[in-house]
């Protein structure tokens, strides 16, 4: 069934198929969000407030959807393989840095690069702009120094 849609992808090719959909599916996503209950589909804010007892269920449920659908993806067999690269102490650094820039930034990438872009956000502009440009340097310290 795999085969069907998408072509399997190699480890470090680029696959303009699975970049189409699920730029479409993320975005449809953020609209719907955005056009039913009036919320930005901004992770680290969904997280971030999800003790908060008026809107726990639309966090819990959209939170949920992040994990169930790739698990049945996979059970389906259209998801693509994904190889981490990196030790696990690597991999944590990393995460907890990006928690502690998505703090600083007052949002995270979903937030700021994708609704906060499509509504023109100055902020929002300001931030991708500045995760963008850390992304570059990373990648070239890491390809050439590290």
């Amino acid at each position: 069934m795999h085969q069907l849609f998408l072509p399997a992808p190699a480890p470090t090719a680029f696959t303009p198929g699975y970049a189409l959909v699920g730029g479409l599916m993320i975005g449809l996503s953020a609209a719907l969000l955005w056009l039913s209950i009036g919320r930005i589909a901004g992770i680290s804010g969904i997280i971030g407030n999800i003790f908060a007892p008026a809107e726990r269920n639309w966090r819990l449920a959209f939170l949920a959807g992040l994990v169930v659908m790739p698990l049945a993806a996979r059970l389906f067999g259209i998801a693509p393989t994904v190889h981490l690269q990196g030790s696990p102490s690597l991999l944590l650094a990393g995460g907890v840095l990006v928690g502690v820039g998505s703090a600083l930034g007052g949002g995270c990438t979903s937030g700021h690069g994708i609704c906060g872009l499509s509504r023109f956000s100055t902020r929002s502009i300001a931030a991708t702009g500045t995760f963008m440009a850390v992304a570059v340097i990373v990648v070239l310290l890491t390809r050439a120094v590290f």
